[in-house]
């Protein structure tokens, strides 16, 4: 990575590692041709465009599973080491935790479903252990990576789009099940056609309507995490760009203000789950 030009650098750390489809007949980094379509790690954004939608990133996925490994075994191990006598440091923070989803749910979710409380806490610890890895000075992973042979690594998978769209599916497929679940296929049906206006003339405007919103939701969902974190991780690049000197005085703070932002921007994942589960169960 030395000798790179900052638009070099910063491509370099925003681009994640792809493995995919390489079609026939292109020309690779090093200048080298596919004789025939292959998968593979691609070596330059170029080839990770030309692998298409179908190309998986390895990081993101690899991390975000990890950061679910980690939220499962941390929980699994206080869970059973769990204590009304002396509880430790650990068991006080998961207790709090569990304890201010719990009433998050309790106040925001108004119908009944013992699943909404596990579903935000898991959305809600996810998100923040995903967003968490922004805290780590950017350079010290890709370099690490680097040094072993991969060429581009982006650990943070909210700062890739596919990460909090795949999140804002699932959520959304959730708000799905449950509208038809609740309200039956008939009476979602309805609930599309006849509001905001109550009359069968208005069925065409508000079928159109409520799709549209409805169909916002896990856009809104995905882009309000990522825009955010991918603002923040482009900033931290900038920084790094910066001479030594100078980073320490924009770096601190930053990265103070970040903790915030990383806090905030789970929770807020976390309520707007809970405000659209509990839409879905609402059988008016």
């Amino acid at each position: 990575m030395a000798g790179e030009s900052p638009k070099e650098y910063i491509q370099h750390h925003l681009t994640n590692l792809t493995y995919g489809k390489l079609p026939a007949g292109f020309e690779r980094a090093d200048g080298s041709v596919v004789e025939q379509a292959t998968w593979t790690l691609a070596q330059s954004g170029a080839e990770a465009r030309a692998m298409g939608f179908m190309a998986l990133h390895v990081d993101t996925l690899f991390m975000s599973a990890l950061m679910g490994l980690i939220f499962i075994c941390l929980f699994r191990f206080v869970a059973k080491r769990a204590t009304s006598d002396q509880p430790g440091g650990l068991q006080n923070m998961v207790e709090m935790v569990v304890e201010f989803t719990q009433n998050l749910v309790s106040g925001t979710f108004h119908g009944r479903n013992p699943l909404i409380g596990p579903i935000a806490l898991t959305v809600f610890v996810w998100v923040f252990l995903q967003n968490s890895l922004k805290l780590i000075p950017v350079d010290y992973i890709p370099y690490l990576t680097y040094s072993a042979g991969i060429e581009y690594t982006n650990i943070v998978p909210t700062t890739d789009p596919n990460a909090p769209f795949g999140m804002a599916i699932g959520v959304f497929l959730l708000v799905l099940f449950y509208s038809i679940k609740v309200k039956g296929a008939g009476g979602f049906a309805k609930e599309l056609s006849f509001s905001p206006f109550n009359h069968w003339s208005m069925t065409w405007f508000n079928l159109v309507l409520e799709t549209v919103a409805l169909v916002a939701k896990p856009f809104s969902l995905a882009l309000r995490l990522f825009g955010n974190m991918y603002a923040g991780e482009v900033i931290f690049i900038l920084i790094a760009l910066l001479p030594f000197w100078i980073q320490w005085t924009l770096q601190v703070p930053w990265l103070i203000f970040h903790i915030l932002v990383i806090t905030l921007q789970a929770f807020i994942f976390m309520v707007l789950t809970i405000v659209y589960l509990s839409m879905a169960h609402e059988e008016h």
